[in-house]
């Protein structure tokens, strides 16, 4: 069995980011392996709006980090996992998240949900989980939406000596 002692984890802001993060807690848990959560924010979104992108990005980050604070937080009493940072950056989507985070961090697998595109919408803009598949140099984990429906709350559990969580 694969040992993976680097992951990294896309995050996407929808709902299902969640179960993509207890996913990777868990593998990151079973491997003793060091975690990095990225989000991308499409600049094309936010080129109008007038806001700088430092302020975007750190309000994108405190959203994400609180909307997976309960995994962070079992994440940093795990013993078996000896760091996990989340980060947050602007551009076209793949490629910013492939240059900004995976290419400096060099992880073992990346995992990502896979969203569900319009036909129309994937011609033009193609799958960020297409992407990584096709470009990475390591194992890539694409979590279908069944799988994220289905994946306990409870899934990740780090181990405590007293007390329990």
């Amino acid at each position: 069995m694969a040992r993976y002692a680097k992951i990294f984890a896309a995050l996407d802001g929808s709902e299902a980011q969640v179960a993509v993060a207890r996913r990777t807690l868990s593998i990151a848990h079973d491997n003793n392996a060091e975690v990095l959560f990225g989000h991308v924010i499409d600049t094309s979104k936010f080129e109008t709006s007038g806001l700088g992108h430092e302020e975007i990005s750190a309000n994108k980050k405190k959203a994400i980090e609180e909307s997976i604070k309960r995994q962070l937080d079992r994440a940093s009493r795990d013993e078996c996992v000896p760091s996990v940072e989340v980060k947050v950056a602007m551009g076209s989507v793949a490629e910013t998240m492939m240059h900004e985070f995976i290419e400096p961090f060099d992880p073992d697998l990346i995992i990502c949900g896979v969203r569900g595109l319009s036909n129309i919408k994937y011609a033009f803009v193609g799958s960020v989980s297409t992407y990584l598949v096709r470009h990475s140099k390591c194992d890539v984990l694409v979590m279908r939406p069944e799988a994220i429906d289905e994946l306990p709350e409870h899934e990740y559990v780090p181990y405590e000596t007293e007390g329990g969580i």
